[in-house]
């Protein structure tokens, strides 16, 4: 439709089919629903008002929503078709590493590729949106919901954001084989206070706008044509009836002009706020903030029409929202073509080779080899004994893979029948050892123990108050490390978590996160060296739960104390534990070691429209081919304003051959440096700067420039 013809449509529709438009359901209107998040809900829904909505939540299936999608064009007096949306996070039916796995790889460019081959399988299946990226940076791991995003890092972030906006939507929503993507939740929903879900925040302008939003403002930038609203507060003030949030950054300053959808429920909970008299006001103030779809409450459905009727404002923003919605529509092709998909299509792409592939080599690069003594890889030849229910657990492909099949998944167990066929490896799949067990991991080469969390203990709502490793895995590791210290401890996690007692044990750590549906096949492979380890750390690991929230790129103080060991009194330090992490930001090992040479810089002063080029060779000096995540850190030593102690502001993935040398460079600009100052302008000072090229945020190979 042209522009013109949408606009005449509008003007066709009454009062309440624009309404009606503005509102999403969930499946189970229509007989059958995937997944529930919020309450249940009594709705007052008028006879087949169900099928004169917009939007519909949950669903998927070429077959099931093609019929959906029929009742919709017969019972809508403008057969207006619905836009079908749901959850599909880290893949459709083929299962990718969850998202903070992803980050894991410091490779966005292979985050795009599975959001394309993502794209294909929901794209067949009738699907239309997925409720990716979800672009909260979260420092605390106490949040269940940090496995959906990619980490603590703003610059990284915002790289994996655009990477999956543009992998889902390849060359136009309107296409088969893409997807529209819907940035969430906006905004800063990763900063829920002590890491409880729902909960709200409380953040500082600037920590907001510098730390916080360029994510999201990526995946708008790269064309996302959604938003969703988060559930938390925002200057005491829900989002989705946050008008400076939502109008003033989102659509203003970001200049986002698609459509705002809100979380499950969200618009009601701000009666629960206490921020909203009642569903009446509460359905007022989300439109007057610019939300155009309400997803699963009954504010708008019941409580706008009344109001608006009295109310030229109200009619006028209902207008523009339900105009945003008809042009998604629109874009999406579905006045042309309503259905997408097809039986055939699924066939082709559900579990096919290339995405099975694609699933083993994401797992590969997302795993991080936290310690190792020497003790990996494995020779194929040695006798290996494998402990833990999670060597047998298919809940290991992470929260949100709401339309896998665990039946396809593959289990650390049978990856290795898989791959590898003549090993010797006995599986015991148990979290509490027995002399049978013990006497097999005495008599073996290595012992690979599998900890961590099951899928199910991470994701919404799955906050805890203590992410050290689970009491019963720490005596299973004992009592192995009591016959045999030659251990691989294998971690299965959506949250970094607090090992100390790992670390010091261990001969080797390698982190799998939830690899998804083949994923263990990779892991197999870095075992047994097929593979070299090249994931590095995205969000840090702390020594122990009350270190949180943390990130690498903290603020000095005061009373700093240097890298040294011990208690410092009357200094900014704990009494117990270190103020870094365990493992920071950036950390991960290699079966190569890989040296850098001195950073040189092109010149040693920027000017403002100038830039530095930073240069690096790397060397492999191992005897294994590998991929190096090389990290550029920048520094402004003095502001108006106290500025982080290093921020990540580049990054390249070589792959360097064993012996090879490369050559990696950077160009530093004004871009780079830019901050909100102490009149919130956003600006590069002039001044000195670090800058540090190397493997990972604790690198020393520094050089210094000056902005002019």
């Amino acid at each position: 439709m042209t522009e013109l013809q949408l606009q005449e449509l509008l003007s066709e529709m009454s009062l309440g089919e624009k309404i009606e438009q503005m509102i999403q359901f969930h499946g189970g209107f229509y007989g059958d629903v995937k997944l529930i998040t919020g309450p249940g809900h009594d709705y007052s829904v008028k006879p087949d008002q169900q099928w004169r909505i917009g939007t519909v939540l949950g669903e998927a299936g070429y077959e099931h929503l093609k019929k959906l999608q029929e009742g919709f064009m017969e019972k809508q007096p403008h057969h207006i078709p619905a836009i079908f949306m749901s959850d599909v996070i880290h893949g459709y039916r083929t299962i990718y590493p969850v998202p903070l796995g992803q980050g894991a790889s410091f490779d966005p460019e292979l985050t795009r590729e599975l959001a394309e081959a993502t794209a294909k399988e929901a794209s067949a299946a009738g699907l239309h949106v997925t409720f990716s990226p979800m672009c909260d940076l979260s420092r605390d791991a106490r949040w269940g919901r940090c496995m959906e995003g990619t980490g603590e890092d703003p610059w990284l972030n915002a790289r994996f954001a655009e990477a999956m906006v543009s992998g889902y939507q390849g060359d136009g929503i309107d296409k088969q084989g893409n997807i529209a993507a819907c940035v969430k939740h906006f905004a800063a929903y990763g900063a829920a206070t002590a890491g409880r879900d729902y909960s709200g925040v409380e953040l500082c302008e600037r920590t907001l706008l510098e730390d916080y939003l360029p994510s999201y403002e990526a995946a708008v930038k790269a064309g996302a044509p959604l938003v969703m609203s988060a559930f938390n507060t925002i200057n005491r003030i829900p989002c989705s009836t946050n008008q400076w949030l939502m109008r003033k950054i989102l659509r203003e300053r970001m200049g986002f002009d698609g459509v705002v959808i809100s979380d499950y429920g969200a618009v009601q909970e701000t009666v629960v706020h206490t921020s909203s008299y009642d569903k009446k006001d509460a359905a007022a103030k989300a439109l007057r903030a610019g939300l155009d779809i309400d997803m699963m409450s009954d504010c708008y459905l019941s409580y706008l029409e009344e109001q608006a009727k009295e109310s030229e404002e109200l009619r006028r923003l209902i207008d523009e929202s339900c105009l945003r919605v008809l042009e998604l529509k629109n874009r999406l092709g579905l006045f042309d073509d309503p259905v997408r998909g097809s039986k055939e299509l699924e066939e082709k792409y559900f579990y096919c080779d290339a995405h099975k592939e694609l699933s083993v080599r994401a797992a590969r690069e997302s795993a991080i080899l936290l310690k190792n003594e020497g003790l990996l890889p494995l020779a194929k030849e040695c006798r290996i004994t494998v402990v833990g229910k999670l060597a047998t657990s298919t809940k290991i492909v992470g929260s949100w893979a709401i339309f896998a099949e665990s039946d396809k998944t593959v289990t650390f167990g049978e990856a290795v029948k898989c791959r590898y066929p003549e090993a010797k490896v006995e599986v015991y799949p148990y979290d509490t050892a027995d002399e049978k067990m013990l006497a097999a991991c005495k008599r073996s080469d290595a012992v690979i123990v599998c900890m961590g969390e099951e899928d199910e203990k991470s994701g919404e709502s799955k906050s805890i108050s203590d992410v050290s490793l689970c009491r019963e895995h720490q005596m299973l590791f004992d009592a192995v490390y009591g016959v045999n210290e030659k251990i691989l401890s294998l971690i299965y996690a959506g949250r970094p978590l607090a090992i100390p007692m790992l670390a010091e044990k261990s001969e080797a750590i390698l982190d799998a996160w939830y690899p998804g549906t083949f994923g263990n096949i990779g892991i197999w492979e870095l075992i047994f060296g097929d593979a070299n380890p090249c994931g590095r750390v995205p969000m840090s690991f702390p020594y122990t739960t009350g270190q949180l929230p943390m990130s690498y790129s903290a603020f000095t103080t005061g009373r700093p104390v240097e890298d040294r060991n011990g208690f410092v009194p009357f200094a900014s330090n704990y009494m117990d534990v270190p103020n870094t992490a365990l493992y920071p930001f950036g950390w991960g090992l290699s079966y190569s070691t890989f040296e850098y040479s001195s950073v040189v810089l092109s010149h040693d002063t920027l000017t403002e429209d100038g830039k530095i080029t930073a240069t690096v060779t790397v060397t492999n000096k191992g005897t294994m081919d590998g991929k190096e995540p090389v990290q550029l850190y920048i520094r402004d030593v003095k502001g108006s304003v106290i500025r982080p102690c290093r921020e990540l502001k580049g990054l390249q993935k070589p792959f360097v051959k064993a012996g090879e040398t490369v050559t990696v460079s950077f160009d530093i600009t004004t871009e780079l440096l830019r901050f909100y100052n102490e009149d919130m302008e956003f600006v590069a000072e002039p001044g000195e700067f670090k800058v540090w090229i190397g493997g990972s945020s604790l690198t020393k190979n520094e050089a210094e420039f000056r902005l002019a």
